[in-house]
């Protein structure tokens, strides 16, 4: 929230440096975001009155003016502004005077025409742009409010930017804050002033209103209201223009800028009705009808719904409770006669209705955290005090005041004592009521461990001990709280056999040339639409969130392969050759209660070296690195986020706990990437769950080994994997090893077919084996291996 600090000391006395004001309201917990300082780079600008322009003789766009200053000493002054006339009171930097920038004014000429000094703009007036009324912005700042000014007179005084503006962090759980009446109860505390608080006194006249008032709804607590006749809409004077633009308020007219001063003031919003928009002097509070059309007050019509609160006469709605007025009601220029609202309403309803809508003000901001609903008759009398002595209008008397259940005082009854205890520090017994006091608390003290407070009806954050323990804290200085060091018995952080798998996984990748990312868990629906999974597949089925930020981030994963496409997509966009990364993350299943979380370990890779048996190099290693044995590699032909003739998957007991490849076409055109990409998704848990880590210890071998090469005549659709099985089945004690070193399609192979070369080492435990012991069991492979696969030896 925006405070102007000279507003503020209109209610407490601050003597302090802002700077130490500031840092003392931070530490008492109204914390200060940002202190700015108006006017201070500026120096000898003073108020002047333009008596004369005439047109320079040498230069079109320039013009000679003549100007008083202090004393009745005329200046002549050159400018090329073009929104100024005689008798405008400007403000002029003279001879000496220094801008921001450390600009100072000298005497000179411009088109040989003597100028002793320069009319003054918002800028040079270190004014920033969003306190600057539009037709100030583009020229010299004019002083055009109906006062007469001291001409000499300082322009930091008159236009009051001569103090600073501050910036406080207002928590949800201080509504009464969000005003300057509720900074100041806190600065009054903080600083040990009192608190001046607005005395309001409401003439009215000799006229009694007529106004009726039917309430609907219980979402309507109070309901207060007063009619304004024979009203002058027309500009609010300047010091309030002023006050709201630097609160951050636009200035429209002086009966809005009135309802909004109050609201900035009190916390209170307020509603002026044009009185002939009403009609027959009675208004209706109630839920507006569901598909209702309602244009509010900036032109934008709004659907309404059956549970939203509105306020409107016999014929129509005129308000949109508690956030915005309607066109159809509002002040115009032509208004003579207003019903000046203060209310008090549900702000839960407030709430859903400003969400639901799309709709957020100054006044929706403020209902929807709470407020005092003693405030409503407050504000609405200050308010015909200012229209009074504005001098806006003639204020009736009597006061339309719907109040069907009224609050009582909250009571809560705390243990000093205790409290003491909590915060480790003894705050004397009329020091701890003190404070209490002070903060408008009222207290009967029963005992040393017992005091009974009345709480202060705009206190709607305080509801047990624990609130006034922090009020005790916070006033009697955080800095005064000693600290202690924290004693217990905490046992050592041990990570779990599963963390120190998923560890073992992680050192694997990077040991194998990948690099880890992380990804978010909240993820996008359209994910799984462009790795091309079907309509049934159980991946579809997400976890979603009650309250996305957005779209893009309103499910849970159950995968992880978008997440890496993404990846993989951003560097490619930035022209990144070779990528090969890896990730290990939890995806999240739906059930009863809160969802399964299944950690996944997911690689992508790619560039120009990356092919289908990098990736299985990448996931061979990785698996035999952390135990897992027993698995076996399988063609894949039906996964659609893959390529159906180079797609692998990992299988262990019939299960299948992992797929990877080359992705399909199409996903890589869903993603852009414009190359072969490789990628893998494997279960962690199910590895975890059947991975040993027992070794077994096997003695040097005594004997020697001896190998033989064969290179295999096979058809194009036979897998390796084939081969190897029937390797392993006819190995008879023998075979020690097998290696896949070569496989060739060229011009001495028959088309359809490829070669396959091997080679197979043979060694026995118990003897040094002869090449009769070797051809019987080489014989019986290559013979199994013609029979099933139709493998042949190649000649050449």
């Amino acid at each position: 929230m925006l405070v102007p600090l000279k507003w503020l000391r209109d209610y407490v006395d601050i003597d302090l440096d802002t700077q130490e004001f500031a840092d003392m309201m931070t530490m008492t917990g109204s914390k200060v975001e940002k202190v700015e300082f108006f006017g201070k780079e500026t120096n000898g600008v003073e108020v002047c009155k333009i008596l004369e322009i005439e047109q320079h003789p040498d230069a079109d766009r320039l013009k000679v003016t003549k100007v008083e200053v202090a004393d009745g000493q005329i200046l002549q002054i050159v400018t090329n502004a073009t929104n100024i006339k005689v008798g405008d009171y400007v403000p002029v930097a003279r001879i000496g005077a220094v801008l921001p920038g450390d600009f100072k004014i000298k005497k000179g000429k411009l088109r040989g025409v003597l100028s002793e000094g320069m009319f003054c703009g918002a800028e040079e007036l270190t004014i920033p742009s969003q306190y600057v009324e539009e037709h100030k912005k583009d020229g010299i700042y004019i002083l055009d409010h109906e006062e007469s000014f001291e001409l000499g007179k300082d322009v930091r005084e008159v236009l009051g930017i001569n103090d600073a503006l501050i910036e406080f962090e207002i928590t949800s759980n201080r509504p009464d804050c969000r005003s300057i009446i509720g900074l100041a109860r806190e600065a009054a505390v903080t600083v040990g002033k009192e608190l001046k608080f607005p005395e309001i006194k409401v003439n009215g006249s000799d006229e009694e209103m007529q106004f009726e008032i039917d309430i609907q709804t219980d979402l309507c607590k109070r309901y207060c209201g007063k009619v304004v006749k024979d009203v002058k809409v027309g500009p609010s004077p300047y010091w309030m223009q002023r006050r709201l633009i630097e609160a951050g308020m636009r200035p429209i007219n002086n009966i809005v800028d009135i309802t909004n001063y109050v609201m900035l003031e009190l916390g209170q919003p307020l509603h002026a009705f044009d009185l002939e928009d009403i009609k027959y002097n009675k208004m209706t509070v109630k839920l507006a009808e569901q598909g209702e059309k309602f244009t509010t007050l900036d032109g934008v019509e709004r659907e309404l719904t059956s549970d939203m609160l509105v306020i409107g006469n016999e014929e129509k709605t005129l308000d949109l409770a508690g956030i915005m007025g309607g066109e159809n009601s509002e002040v115009k220029d032509t208004t003579t006669s207003i019903f000046l609202e203060g209310a008090s309403f549900a702000k839960e309803s407030i709430r859903a209705t400003s969400k639901k809508l799309g709709l957020r003000t100054e006044a929706s901001s403020r209902f929807e955290k709470g407020i005092d609903v003693n405030l409503a008759e407050t504000a609405v009398n200050r308010a015909c005090q200012l229209i009074e002595e504005l001098g806006c209008g003639r204020v009736l008397n009597g006061m339309l005041d719907y109040y069907p259940v009224k609050e009582g005082v909250q009571k809560i009854t705390v243990n000093p004592v205790r409290i003491n205890k909590l915060l480790g520090v003894n705050v004397p017994m009329d020091q701890f009521i003190s404070i209490l006091e002070r903060l408008e608390f009222k207290c009967n003290l029963i005992s040393s461990e017992k005091l009974e407070l009345e709480v202060p009806s705009f206190r709607l954050d305080i509801a047990e001990d624990a609130d006034i323990l922090e009020e005790i804290a916070r006033i009697y200085g955080y800095e005064n709280i000693p600290t202690a060091t924290l004693e217990g018995n905490a046992t050592a952080g041990v990570k779990t056999d599963k963390q120190k798998f998923t560890d073992k996984i992680v050192s694997s990748s990077i040991a194998a040339g990948l690099n880890e990312i992380l990804t978010y868990s909240f993820v996008s629906p359209r994910g799984v639409d462009r790795i091309n999974l079907s309509s049934e597949d159980s991946r579809r089925n997400f976890v979603k969130l009650m309250n996305p930020l957005g779209e893009e981030t309103s499910v849970m994963r159950t995968t992880l392969i978008p997440n890496m496409l993404e990846v993989l997509s951003t560097n490619v966009a930035h022209k990144v050759e070779e990528v090969s990364a890896f990730e290990c993350g939890n995806t999240f299943t739906p059930q009863e209660g809160l969802p399964v979380e299944t950690k996944k370990y997911c690689i992508g890779m790619y560039g120009k070296d990356v092919d289908f048996f990098s990736i299985k190099g990448v996931v061979e290693s990785v698996l035999n690195n952390v135990g897992f044995k027993g698995y076996e590699i399988e063609p894949e032909k039906t996964n659609p986020t893959f390529h159906p003739g180079r797609c692998a998957k990992v299988m262990f007991n019939g299960e299948c706990i992992g797929t990877f490849g080359e992705l399909h076409p199409d996903v890589i055109e869903n993603y852009n990437l414009g190359q072969r990409v490789y990628v893998c998704e494997m279960n962690v848990e199910s590895v975890f769950e059947n991975t040993s880590t027992e070794k077994t210890y096997t003695p040097l071998p005594k004997y020697p080994s001896t190998s033989r090469d064969i290179a295999l005549l096979v058809k194009d659709e036979v897998y390796v994997k084939e081969i190897e099985d029937i390797i392993k089945a006819n190995a008879g004690g023998l075979v020690e090893s097998y290696k896949l070193f070569d496989v060739y399609k060229g011009a001495q192979i028959e088309e359809g077919y490829k070669s396959i070369a091997y080679s197979i080492t043979y060694r026995s435990i118990e003897k040094t084996l002869t090449d009769e012991d070797v051809a019987k069991v080489h014989d019986k492979i290559l013979n199994e291996l013609s029979e099933k696969l139709g493998a042949t030896l190649r000649s050449n």
